[in-house]
């Protein structure tokens, strides 16, 4: 094996052959989702040798339950997607009459087949990611994996075994899982592992959270005709969003049927002949087949023996790292969520590839968390990139300018669907750069991810502004709002009790 030139924090190391020799592995990664797979890939093609372990495949994860993918591709985003085509199909039979479709009054919707291919679908990643680590000649093992030293881990095989190898490098990239409320009968909910592989299609529930989990699944389920209730503590879901958007989010959660329920918590689950009874924190009682705990998740730490060898976690029981993800531990590093920097999983890409290239490609790389866009697939959608306006406000030295576009889309004017687009640019009024934008309507994350290019490379409004827009869309909106719809004052600390 060649020796390789480590840059960390700008400091350049080199290591031989006899320094390496004794180890087993030059990189061992515990956690096989979108993360640590991209770490253990793009290491492997810098010409470590990688092993990787990762707990066996389940659509429902525990703490020895898992799966090559992670949580995205098993649990998360890729089955949530594909839920959420579902769900908005309700709307489009609705509004295909307008069409000319004819349609005949009852359509039936089949959950379980629905489900069904959302197994086949992930069952198919899930091998996908087996071959992308064998084609890069990692070594993956089936079992759970905790550290035991600075530079050795120990994996438990499904039958019981232990396996114990060293390796110059520990990552941990074993990603989060939902939490749940400490309230009497907590047991009787389900969190979204559970929602996106029940048996029954629940046609009453109840969901608790305000967050992008809650929001999708009242999507999804009242799309497909269920009766959903949704409590959350804030006088509006999605703390941390641009205001506007989220008064727009909630608006068409009411508009498409949710019943929405806010400054609401509950307080006790009770279990009943019907279902289970929700009490609320006002007293109301909501009867559900189904309660949803939407309120977080928390980092995958408990069981990786992590004090013990010195690796510091936060208060949420997050790993602490630096800018180039490497712990308290010089030899033990953490990407993705565990992490608990920014929790979305092409950003544990992007950690996964920093990492891989600072610590074997001989490059000084840490992730850049500017003009990182993200999305709520609700039903319309919300997509974002940049500042809030309230987060432009907060942080400018001075004015900032704020465009905004709210209309109804053609296809909304032909079904007469009462649901109106809406669009906003957040602009520094004495440099004219774009600092934000954000977007609730259909396809707004196609649209974001093109905006984002353009904050990224620094776009001015008069740039915005002398694009030719694609007619007829949605999307030429963002290139002719000319006139401002408002004028603010930086750093007056705007806060929000929404």
């Amino acid at each position: 094996m060649a020796g390789r030139k480590m840059l960390i924090g700008g400091e350049q190391n080199q290591t031989n052959v006899e320094d390496e020799a004794h180890y087993d592995f030059d990189l061992f990664v515990i956690g096989a989702g979108s993360g640590g797979v991209r770490a253990a890939r793009f290491s492997a093609n810098f010409g470590a040798k990688v092993g990787i372990c990762e707990l066996p495949f389940h659509p429902i994860s525990s703490e020895v339950i898992g799966g090559v993918g992670g949580t995205c591709v098993i649990r998360g985003c890729v089955p949530k997607k594909i839920l959420v085509y579902g769900g908005a199909f309700g709307g489009e039979l609705e509004d295909a009459k307008s069409f000319g479709w004819e349609l005949n009054e009852k359509i039936d919707f089949n959950w379980k087949k629905l489900l069904q291919k959302k197994t086949d679908e992930i069952i198919r990643l899930n091998n996908i990611y087996k071959r992308l680590l064998s084609n890069a000649g990692v070594k993956l093992y089936e079992g759970e994996g905790r550290i035991v030293g600075p530079n050795e881990v120990q994996v438990t095989q499904i039958d019981g075994t232990k396996l114990s190898y060293s390796a110059k490098h520990i990552l941990i990239a074993t990603g989060s899982r939902a939490q749940r409320p400490n309230i009497p009968g907590q047991e009787l909910a389900i969190t979204s592992d559970e929602a996106l592989s029940l048996e029954e299609f629940p046609k009453r529930v109840v969901i608790l959270g305000g967050g992008y989990i809650s929001v999708e699944f009242a999507s999804i389920w009242r799309g497909m005709g269920a009766n959903v209730d949704l409590c959350f503590r804030k006088e509006l879901p999605l703390r941390g969003f641009d205001d506007e958007m989220r008064a727009a989010v909630a608006r068409n959660l009411e508009g498409r049927g949710v019943q929405v329920h806010p400054r609401t918590t509950l307080t006790e689950l009770v279990k009943t002949d019907r279902g289970v009874m929700a009490r609320t924190d006002h007293g109301e009682e909501i009867e559900a087949d189904v309660v949803l705990f939407a309120t977080g998740r928390s980092p995958n730490t408990k069981r990786l023996n992590l004090e013990a060898v010195g690796v510091e976690l936060d208060q949420t029981g997050a790993v602490k790292v630096d800018e180039y993800s490497r712990t308290s531990v010089p030899t033990i590093w953490a990407i993705g969520d565990v992490t608990n920097r920014m929790n979305l999983t092409p950003v544990a890409l992007m950690e996964g590839t920093c990492f891989a290239k600072t610590v074997f490609g001989g490059q000084n790389i840490k992730p850049d968390y500017n003009y990182i866009a993200c999305a709520v697939f609700s039903i319309p959608l919300l997509a974002v990139v940049g500042l809030s306006e309230e987060q432009a406000i907060e942080q400018a030295n001075g004015d900032i300018l704020v465009f905004t576009s709210s209309f109804n889309p053609m296809k909304n004017t032909i079904s007469q669907r009462q649901e109106k687009t809406i669009m906003k640019l957040v602009v520094d009024a004495e440099t004219d750069k774009v600092l934000g934008a954000s977007m609730c309507g259909p396809d707004a994350p196609e649209i974001m991810q093109g905006i984002a290019i353009a904050l990224k490379c620094g776009a001015t409004k008069a740039q915005f502004d002398s694009t030719v827009g694609i007619h007829p869309s949605a999307a030429e909106e963002f290139v002719t709002m000319r006139e401002a719809s408002r004028r603010v004052p930086g750093a007056g600390k705007p806060k929000t009790n929404l």
